[in-house]
């Protein structure tokens, strides 16, 4: 009991976290360049068509390597020097674009950023967890998610008032990454314990909640394809530069209006019913994007918003569902097992997109996003048929979360009992 008294002790302030929040909150402005600065430019130079995709993909695939490749490099080096290792390979990405438009080295480089982006990510995630007292260690993530979500938002409209011709955003990339060092290397906050190993385990998250190992498969490849084509699109129909900038900033809106209420109803009943409702507010969103023009574009940033926040939510939520449906002694190895699959479809989706945009055109992502949507909401109708409902008082109040990063809470800490079970 003693023991349990100490592990529910907080450790720090709410406010002591905010090192960490402030270095990330600077990652995210300068990803937010990068992300609206590398497919501008691509789709308006004389580039091969399938460049600006393989970017995305390269980006997505280092993401991929990144989580597996993190939890070594910290298990040897710890958190701090992990941390500052990684900025080290944002700045060299953003170095190799600053040189100048050259595509194949621009896909190596968001392939660098990918792999150092997401060792950032799990370093923080794993800080803030075990930095956190449990009462308040849900709001603590939360508020991190946030803030980096809106300030990728805040990056891609700091791009809209930057030259495109020139190696400026890349520069300023450079910047906000050298100021990002700062907080975290100045903190005093002690170092987390080494990260646990990945234990993966396919059949037991299969066997637990079909609906929500789908769930992330789907969510993984929805959020990058949403995410790292729209810029694409948008830039292939001659939006001009300030504008691509202000929809990818506005898009980050919906993380906060759009997930937060189905979040809420899904606290209240069946989630697979709320998971089935998200679904087909994408495939909504997605129809009417075909039949707005970019001419109206005010309304074509408030669907995208909606859509934008929809495919968020269907992480969040089968997330949750996942908690509902799953022993706390499995807590580990599903999480790590949901990180592979996240990760997974946030490569090939892309990939699949790239390949076969030349055929379709730019809007390909728009079907495929489509055809996720519908596909996954048949098959939790499917479901939901065949198997109950979990009783609200067994349920794990539902926790905001988003797609754009890796929830490796599975490989915070070696210790179960200092983190809240969560993926």
């Amino acid at each position: 009991m003693a023991i349990a008294g100490e592990l529910e002790e907080p450790r720090v302030s709410f406010l002591s976290i905010a090192s960490i929040v402030v270095s990330m909150a600077c990652v995210a402005v300068g990803n937010g360049l990068m992300l609206a600065y590398v497919p501008f430019v691509l789709s308006r130079e004389d580039a091969p068509s399938w460049v600006t995709g393989a970017a995305v993909t390269a980006l997505a695939f280092g993401g991929f390597a990144g989580c597996f490749l993190a939890g070594p490099v910290i298990r040897r080096v710890g958190h701090a020097r992990a941390f500052a290792c990684s900025m080290a390979f944002v700045i060299l990405s953003a170095f190799l674009i600053a040189l100048g438009v050259n595509p194949l080295l621009w896909v190596a480089a968001r392939a660098l950023y990918g792999m150092s982006g997401n060792t950032n990510f799990i370093v923080a995630q794993s800080w803030i967890n075990h930095a956190s007292a449990n009462s308040w260690r849900g709001r603590a993530m939360s508020a991190f998610y946030m803030t980096y979500v809106i300030c990728l938002g805040v990056g891609a409209w700091i791009f809209g008032q930057l030259p495109a011709d020139g190696n400026l955003p890349p520069l300023m990339t450079i910047f906000f990454t050298a100021i990002a060092i700062l907080p975290i290397g100045l903190t005093r906050l002690p170092n987390p314990p080494p990260p646990a190993k990945v234990s993966v385990d396919i059949p037991m998250a299969w066997r637990n909640s079909p609906v929500a190992f789908v769930g992330v498969l789907a969510a993984g490849g929805l959020s990058m394809a949403v995410q790292g084509f729209t810029p694409i699109y948008a830039a292939t129909n001659a939006v001009s530069q300030q504008d691509v900038a202000l929809l990818m900033f506005v898009m980050q809106f919906g993380l906060v209006f759009i997930q937060y209420p189905l979040g809420a109803l899904s606290d209240r009943i069946d989630r697979r019913i709320v998971l089935i409702i998200t679904c087909l507010l994408i495939a909504a969103a997605a129809m009417t994007a075909f039949f707005i023009p970019f001419s109206q574009l005010l309304l074509l940033m408030l669907v995208f918003a909606i859509w934008a926040g929809a495919v968020e939510a269907v992480y969040s939520l089968a997330n949750a569902h996942a908690n509902d449906r799953t022993a706390p002694a499995d807590f580990v190895p599903l999480a790590s097992t949901m990180l592979l699959c996240w990760s997974s479809s946030a490569t090939v989706v892309p990939l699949a997109i790239t390949v076969l945009t030349p055929i379709f055109g730019p809007q390909t992502f728009i079907y495929a996003v489509l055809g996720v949507a519908i596909a996954y909401a048949a098959f939790v109708a499917v479901r939901l048929r065949n198997r109950e409902t979990v009783p609200t008082h067994l349920r794990e109040g539902f926790e905001l979360k988003t797609a754009q990063m890796p929830n490796a809470e599975a490989l915070v800490e070696g210790s179960e009992g200092v983190a809240k079970p969560g993926i």
